[in-house]
């Protein structure tokens, strides 16, 4: 992850960048109304607001697939801060202290002693 956090965090930051992407789009194309270029400015702030809502369609539906897949995700306790997190796929980052966290024990770097390891023999 290029960001370091957590899966459903990253979904949720393009969620908002498609948001302000449309917003911008749709101001931008209130310029030619503004300015009063007349008949183009009319026709350019069309246009950019139909971008603009489409961009903003779209994201709705990346926080739309973002709730669902927080409603589908597995709920553990991170081991560094105690607090119950959300994981998607076979590893992640805690949603609030960054730590990476998995289920795989071939991607693990530590494991947790089992109550039957005999160790203390």
């Amino acid at each position: 992850m290029i960001f370091r956090m957590a899966k459903i965090y990253a979904f949720r930051l393009w969620g908002l960048w498609l948001m302000l992407g449309g917003m911008g789009l749709m101001i931008l194309g209130l310029l030619g109304v503004v300015l009063q270029w007349g008949l183009a400015g009319r026709i350019m702030a069309a246009i950019f607001m139909l971008l603009g809502g489409l961009v903003m369609m779209g994201s709705m539906a990346v926080y739309f697939w973002a709730g669902m897949l927080s409603n589908q995700s597995y709920q553990l306790e991170c081991p560094e801060c105690g607090r119950t997190t959300k994981m998607l796929g076979k590893s992640d980052r805690c949603m609030f202290c960054r730590t990476r966290i998995t289920l795989d024990r071939k991607l693990a770097t530590e494991f947790p002693e089992s109550p039957t390891d005999d160790h203390q023999n």
